[in-house]
């Protein structure tokens, strides 16, 4: 009854729930580890007020919106939001960005660290009425790290985990990198992360979005949000230490990140990537000089930007200029850089080494340079999803190729008659164990007759580039990231 009398209350004030679900398949063919893409059933996914799940699989919800993320959480009470309470409780919005897997205990317990980042609070769905509360929404906004085990048959959010946590404007953070001088060693905020991921030492990245909406909007709190270099930069904490400070890594450079993936170079160096989601829309690479297991290894090395030439893509090395770091779109525009579809998910297969970009795409495309154009951006695509191989499988190559797996769009154009739901504005992208992808799309509001859907997709074999729907959104909802269980049973 709990549950139904706080749905009851939600639909009243007419909020919109951001909520992990965890997703299991219910058959003995769906837990084989490979999704045997030609074999499954495959449905139009409906547009309508409920989510939908494939055949074959069953779905939990693992938290909710105002549920308790720290030990001291207050209890969750819509009509009397306030700071402090937000500060303790899962965030408005919601994406997944990475999942750390700690060693299994001595209880033998599966359990997990998920990273959930919270970009953005809606004022008229987020407060009784309606207006908005910038106290409250800056503790909203953020990111929440949870504890997580399986116990029972499933998966749940440990209560008072040790090592759950709100990371919100009023987290303090360390500046670290060539930059820090000019900002100074600690900043108080972590602004609007859109993206992140768990990198391979097993650190998590979040890349702060545009500041320059959340700083209008809190402009009236607290002098610090008029100075803006203190945001918009790519934040690494280490989640199994309650106590670490979030780390501001300024050699990574300040823009508006989409979304970031991590892996490491043949001799063990830090290789990030960064999705530009400024008017660039540029792709980015890192390269630490050392190597990426070092504490602050991310503090020193070289960032580079994608150019393209038909299939192949070179990386062009920017000067290490400390001023340049706070604006490296412009240093790439300089030169010549290659401007994607609007990237919006970014990931690298550990498997095979390759790097996969969800593009959401755009109806209208702005003129620019050849070399600036977007790619495969014609005016009017859906999106696609690209993959990028670096030559001789090595992430510190100076080249590579980049290929479309797949482009959005309707089911009929890509002859594909089994997948009656097709990725259009593909915008999240993650992979499991068995090399799967799992793309979730994101329309932003534009009126379609099909919802926002996660789906499956083969990178290889005779399923290769047919994507299959396994969940849809309620309408009004996108799909904020996914993650699945090393064991190949679980998505979250």
């Amino acid at each position: 009854m709990t549950r139904l009398r706080r749905r009851e209350l939600l639909g009243s004030v007419g909020a919109a729930l951001s909520m992990p679900l965890v997703l299991r398949p219910g058959t003995a063919r769906a837990q084989t580890g490979r999704l045997s893409t030609l074999d499954m059933p495959s449905q139009r996914m409906p547009l309508k007020l409920d989510d939908t799940v494939a055949e074959g699989y069953r779905r939990d919800v693992l938290v909710r919106w105002g549920d308790r993320v720290t030990y001291d959480a207050a209890v969750w009470s819509p009509y009397e939001p306030t700071p402090s309470a937000a500060a303790t409780q899962f965030g408005w919005d919601a994406r997944i960005c990475g999942m750390v897997v700690p060693p299994i205990a001595a209880d033998g317990v599966p359990r997990a660290l998920l990273a959930v980042a919270h970009p953005w609070v809606e004022p008229i769905l987020a407060f009784p009425d309606g207006r908005d509360r910038p106290g409250v929404s800056a503790m909203m906004q953020g990111a929440s790290l949870l504890n997580i085990a399986r116990q029972g048959g499933r998966w749940t959010v440990v209560d008072g985990g040790y090592q759950s946590r709100r990371l919100t404007a009023g987290t303090l953070c360390r500046m670290s990198g060539p930059a820090a001088g000019a900002v100074g060693g600690l900043v108080q905020g972590l602004l609007g992360p859109t993206g992140g991921c768990a990198t391979p030492w097993g650190t998590i990245l979040l890349g702060e979005g545009d500041p320059m909406p959340w700083l209008a909007r809190l402009a009236g709190l607290d002098q610090r949000f008029s100075q803006p270099n203190r945001f918009g930069w790519v934040a690494e904490l280490d989640p199994l230490d309650p106590g670490a400070l979030p780390c501001k890594r300024t050699a990574l450079g300040r823009f508006p990140h989409a979304d970031l993936a991590a892996s490491s170079t043949r001799d063990g160096r830090a290789a990030i990537y960064m999705a530009d989601a400024g008017p660039g829309n540029f792709l980015f690479r890192f390269l630490s000089d050392g190597p990426g297991a070092e504490r602050d290894a991310l503090d020193r090395g070289e960032m580079s930007v994608a150019q393209m030439s038909g299939s192949r893509l070179r990386w062009l090395p920017l000067p290490r200029d400390p001023a340049l770091l706070f604006d490296p779109t412009e240093a790439a525009r300089a030169l010549g850089a290659t401007g994607f579809d609007l990237p919006s998910g970014l990931v690298v297969d550990p498997g095979n080494g390759v790097l996969y970009m969800a593009c959401r795409g755009r109806a209208r495309v702005p003129q620019a340079p050849p070399g600036q154009r977007p790619v495969g951006g014609s005016g009017g695509g859906m999106g696609m999803v690209l993959e990028v191989a670096p030559d001789g499988g090595d992430h510190a190559s100076s080249t590579g190729t980049a290929n479309i797996l797949l482009v959005g769009g309707s089911p009929e154009a890509h002859l594909a008659p089994l997948a009656r739901s097709w990725p259009t504005a593909p915008a999240s992208v993650s992979v499991d164990g068995a090399g799967r992808l799992w793309v979730g799309s994101d329309h932003r509001g534009r009126p379609l007759d099909t919802p926002d859907v996660l789906f499956g997709v083969d990178t290889a074999g005779q399923g290769r580039g047919l994507a299959l729907p396994i969940y849809a959104a309620p309408i009004g909802a996108a799909i904020g990231g996914s993650a699945m269980t090393p064991d190949g049973t679980t998505l979250f």
